[in-house]
């Protein structure tokens, strides 16, 4: 098991999978969740979903029939439900949310981000505090505060600005595209996302104190999308820092 990931994550239910769900498992086990697996979604009752702490939901080929099976599933209990579809079916995932789903993504993803979205899952169910602040240099990102700090100075971001951040910094080093940072964020900042990823991240730039021909922080990577840098070209830099523009706190 990675030594950086929690050892006690949840404990979850993996539903619908045809192929490979052995490997999923054992690819869960290595990042911390204890996933049991069941390829009939009716056969999950009440005893068996009282029995973990989240559910992966593949909605499979018909994602209409899927969505019907995550719905008798959420009428038996208020275990929280992650729908899982292909990328190219947006509206399976959309569709999936309204009928109850607690959180829906795109497949395939890694085995670390399907742990994330479970952990946070579980987590909100509890009414439990969010995780530690996520740290990447001289930034600290605190959901438990919705506080964003480079330095210790608070950077006062938008709603939109704070997840756009957030996702990115729990990804740090990973480029994440425009469409990824948008499902990612989803549910968090819905509402603020009037206006596209690019202004978001240039206003969070100028916050950070980025030049835009040359930033530090937040990085394009051209035709594939955005990455917030880690390492030591995010460490503390006294002269930049102090070239950067004052933001209230």
């Amino acid at each position: 098991m990675d030594p950086e990931l929690p050892s006690n994550g949840p404990r979850a239910l993996v539903l619908g999978l045809h192929a490979a769900k052995g490997s999923l498992a054992r690819s869960l086990a290595l990042v911390g969740v204890r996933a049991d697996c069941e390829l009939d979604l009716a056969r999950a009752g009440e005893a068996l979903l009282a029995a973990h702490e989240a559910a992966v939901v593949f909605l499979g080929e018909d994602p209409r029939e899927g969505v019907k099976a995550l719905e008798a599933l959420r009428a038996k209990s208020a275990l929280p439900l992650l729908a899982v579809s292909e990328a190219s079916d947006e509206a399976g995932r959309v569709l999936a949310l309204e009928k109850g789903a607690d959180g829906a993504i795109s497949w395939p993803l890694s085995p670390r981000e399907l742990a994330a979205q479970l952990r946070a899952l579980a987590r909100r169910a509890r009414g439990a505090g969010p995780e530690a602040p996520v740290r990447v240099g001289d930034l600290e990102i605190s959901s438990r505060d919705h506080l964003a700090r480079l330095g210790g100075r608070s950077l006062g971001l938008t709603t939109a600005e704070f997840e756009i951040l957030r996702v990115l910094a729990e990804h740090a080093g990973g480029v994440l595209t425009r469409e990824r940072i948008l499902e990612l964020t989803r549910g968090n900042a819905e509402d603020a996302f009037d206006r596209s990823v690019d202004v978001h991240i240039s206003r969070l730039r100028h916050k950070l104190g980025d030049d835009p021909r040359d930033p530090r922080f937040v990085r394009t990577v051209r035709g594939v999308g955005y990455l917030l840098a880690k390492g030591p070209e995010a460490a503390g830099d006294p002269a930049r820092a102090a070239a950067r523009p004052s933001t209230p706190g």
